[in-house]
């Protein structure tokens, strides 16, 4: 074991001793009195120590653990926890900073570790743009609210903003209690039922609740439907793979006269902004990718989410999606925090000392003073190695991703676009499939002009937006339900989503852009292939992919759902549940996040 390990080894010790001390509990598993890795402290994590702050960060997270198993009874939380899912989110804060305040007037250092990680935490926050309510979560200003109010700590002026959006709402409901609630911190029952009871008469969580309960009320229908719909749509796709390794990789080469311009293939996705309910995608018919062409693309359309479907039946989906959520519940807050923790790892400042020319370093004046012959010193903020980011993860919607593998991708985007959006990383969520099986209207038109041969792409393309970068998560998580939508889910035309997202993704203005594709396996449209060679799809997704690798700043990374696609992306994982892809995720967008220039 080498210094760092040990001296690491050393502070997980103290850390564990100082959990054992202030929450009364000595006790440990049987077998495992000298295991200090034990999964009663398996919240202890020393991978990213990186510097003071990751210190005092997890030394306040200990304390927090600790006051937590000391003054907070689990059976009396969830006996007063509220239906709602957003009062649910609001009544846990409550809590976590009840047992908090009770930490801070037991030991000034637990109250000292605590004040200065939330300061930090405030410090790191970074948000743009922020012109309403829409654009601040509801529980990043509870949480400022109940600090500033409970906790004493002081907001800088970003905070107060993004607090002043709800701020009202919260004064409104809360202030005339805050001195019962403040009485009564040492009582949980009093206080947990007491918050518990205010958030239900909040206001603004009224329309959720009637939602909530509508949807209670649908649900025995909704299964019902379920079950009926999975006799519809019994025709699909087959999971066609070419396997052929006589396939020639020169096809796959961009000429070095640029002749083939993948910004090209799409006009301004600016026009998504129409009302129209089905927006026409337009292609560059111009492209001299001699290889792949496009019979028409009259038929293609690309539709919001929200577009798709009714609002009751939306709101149905997501029930369905929140039912599958539930059982990773514990998984996805671990992993969601993991990552959490990662990103603002890489957006803490740090300064450069000891310089000829920056601002005072007023740490340094004590010594002019005993000595008038020492020089000034500077310091200067270093520039953040965490540049603007924005991540596109675009879902396969293909009939062969029905069940699990579509559960799974949801699941994903969901916890992806939840933690993301806490580090100010900004998500965009987008489908692709085709609007219909057998070539739809492509294909009777094609039928029409006499069967031309070898028309190319023989579908009608339909490419959906769940959720654009610029809408938060929270305006956005109906739509995501409905990926889990019988019916819906068709053809795979890969090389031409990819192209329309990277087109999305290019015209934005942040530095680091990171296309994420989730698929199960190769392009499959039977009606294309069915009039073109077996491997047209393939051929012009690899074409796809090493122009983007190869000439491009945009940085792809694909995960195959049950399927390896390491053949078509350089960075490729595979993966078959939930379980793996939280970790496989945190562990590729992590090395992702590094600063590290692409290699072309």
């Amino acid at each position: 074991m080498n210094k760092e390990d040990n001296f690491k080894e050393k502070f997980k010790e103290a850390l564990i001793s100082t959990v054992k001390v202030i929450s009364d509990d000595y006790k440990l598993e049987k077998g495992e009195r000298n295991n200090f890795n034990s999964k009663n402290f398996s919240f202890i994590e020393l991978d990213n120590l990186n510097s003071k702050e990751d210190y005092v960060k997890l030394r306040a997270e200990t304390d927090s653990e600790a006051l937590k198993r000391k003054f907070s009874n689990n059976n009396i939380y969830k006996k007063n926890l509220p239906s709602n899912t957003s009062c649910k989110l609001l009544y846990g804060i409550s809590e976590k900073i009840r047992y908090e305040v009770l930490g801070t007037k037991m030991l000034n250092g637990i109250s000292k570790n605590l004040k200065d990680n939330y300061s930090r935490k405030i410090l790191l926050k970074k948000k743009d743009q922020l012109k309403s309510k829409d654009d601040v979560q509801i529980a990043e200003a509870f949480e400022l609210y109940m600090l500033k109010n409970f906790l004493g700590i002081k907001l800088n002026s970003l905070s107060e903003k993004i607090l002043s959006y709800w701020e009202e709402d919260f004064k409104n409901s809360f202030n005339k209690h805050i001195k019962y609630l403040y009485n009564n911190l040492e009582n949980q029952e009093v206080y947990n039922s007491k918050f518990s009871e205010i958030l239900k008469n909040m206001e603004i969580f009224d329309s959720e609740n009637n939602e909530d309960n509508e949807q209670i009320q649908e649900d025995n229908e909704q299964e019902k439907n379920n079950s009926a719909s999975d006799n519809l749509d019994e025709s699909s796709k087959s999971d066609q793979t070419s396997e052929d390794d006589g396939l020639k990789e020169g096809v796959d080469g961009i000429d070095d006269n640029n002749e083939f311009r993948l910004d090209e293939q799409l006009v301004d996705t600016d026009s998504e902004n129409e009302n129209s309910e089905n927006i026409i995608q337009k292609f560059n018919t111009g492209i001299s990718d001699k290889d792949y062409k496009i019979f028409t693309n009259e038929f293609d359309e690309i539709a919001k989410a929200e577009t798709l479907e009714n609002q009751e039946e939306i709101l149905k989906l997501r029930k369905n999606l929140d039912q599958q959520l539930t059982n990773f519940q514990n998984l996805i807050t671990k992993l969601a925090n993991k990552l959490q923790r990662q990103l603002l790892a890489k957006q803490n400042r740090s300064w450069d000392f000891d310089l000829e020319e920056g601002l005072l370093d007023s740490s340094k004046l004590p010594r002019v003073i005993i000595d008038p012959y020492n020089s000034l010193s500077f310091k200067k903020e270093k520039d953040l190695e965490f540049k603007d980011t924005i991540v596109t993860l675009l879902i396969d919607n293909s009939g062969s991703m029905r069940g699990r593998p579509i559960t799974i991708a949801a699941i994903c985007a969901d916890i992806l676009s939840r933690t993301l959006e806490r580090c100010s990383v900004k998500v965009e969520i987008l489908g692709f499939t085709t609007k219909n099986w057998k070539g739809g209207k492509s294909r009777e038109e094609w039928n029409k002009r006499g069967k031309p041969k070898l028309p190319g792409r023989l579908n009608d393309l339909r490419h959906i937006i769940y959720k654009s970068a610029d809408t938060h998560w929270r305006q956005s998580k109906k739509n995501l339900g409905l990926m889990l939508k019988e019916g819906l889910l068709k053809e795979n035309i890969d090389g031409e989503a990819i192209t329309w997202a990277f087109n999305r993704l290019n015209k934005r203005k942040e530095e680091r852009k990171i296309l994420m594709v989730i698929s199960d396996g190769a392009p499959v449209d039977d009606s294309t292939l069915s009039v073109n060679s077996g491997d047209f799809l393939e051929k012009h997704l690899k074409k796809i992919v090493k122009f983007i690798e190869n000439t491009s700043e945009i940085e792809i990374l694909a995960i195959g759902i049950g399927h390896d696609v390491s053949r078509y992306y350089q960075k490729a994982i595979k993966i078959t549940d939930v379980q793996e892809l939280g970790d496989v995720m945190i562990s590729q967008l992590s090395g992702l996040f590094d600063n590290k220039k692409k290699l072309h």
